[in-house]
């Protein structure tokens, strides 16, 4: 299966740590499986206005086509403001409504407080659900303690949390793939 581990931040460097750990993770799996980490800070964005894919820049056009193919993600943000980056909402606006559905998707976040957890459960979940992804249900929060001044995950029971996290969505990744879509 095609894993696209998605950083959906052009700033900052914690979410791609995390997306590192799950990738190694993902490596291990019994079954092979092809990953690819996604930073948006790595393309030209543009804001999603409705147009058509193909009326954006090849950057935006590669994106969109490159989330729309996979099978399965790992969705990577930080919390800013109380709310996910403008940048991974404009990707969610940009990829078609069926493009995600009934594929399996895990989440990590990070933020600068303890209780920026429940931007998951009150933006994140319902805007995967509205797409219909198989949502595993143990996200990973960790917070500015988890990290080493140098930005080096340095919390043991995070690196727990992820593996387990990794273990669940191996196991919806097989269940999604007895799953047929329904095209309409």
């Amino acid at each position: 299966m095609k894993v696209l581990l998605l950083n959906g931040t052009i700033v900052g460097t914690k979410t791609g740590v995390l997306l590192e750990e799950v990738q190694q993770y993902i490596g291990q799996l019994p079954d092979s499986h092809e990953t690819k980490i996604i930073n948006l800070e790595d393309y030209e964005l543009q804001f999603v206005d409705g147009r058509p894919a193909e009326e954006y820049n090849e950057d935006m056009q590669r994106l969109i086509q490159e989330v729309e193919d996979a099978d399965a993600y790992i969705i990577a943000t930080p919390i800013f403001q109380g709310s996910i980056p403008g940048t991974l909402k404009n990707v969610f606006d940009a990829v078609s409504p069926l493009a995600m559905r009934y594929k399996p998707v895990s989440i990590v976040a990070n933020g600068g407080t303890l209780q920026h957890h429940l931007v998951i459960e009150n933006q994140l979940k319902p805007i995967l659900n509205y797409f219909r992804c198989m949502v595993t249900p143990n996200y990973v929060y960790t917070h500015t303690n988890h990290f080493s001044t140098q930005g080096e995950l340095i919390d043991e029971d995070v690196r727990n949390r992820l593996k387990e996290m990794t273990r669940v969505f191996n196991q919806y990744m097989q269940m999604s793939r007895e799953i047929e879509p329904d095209k309409s």
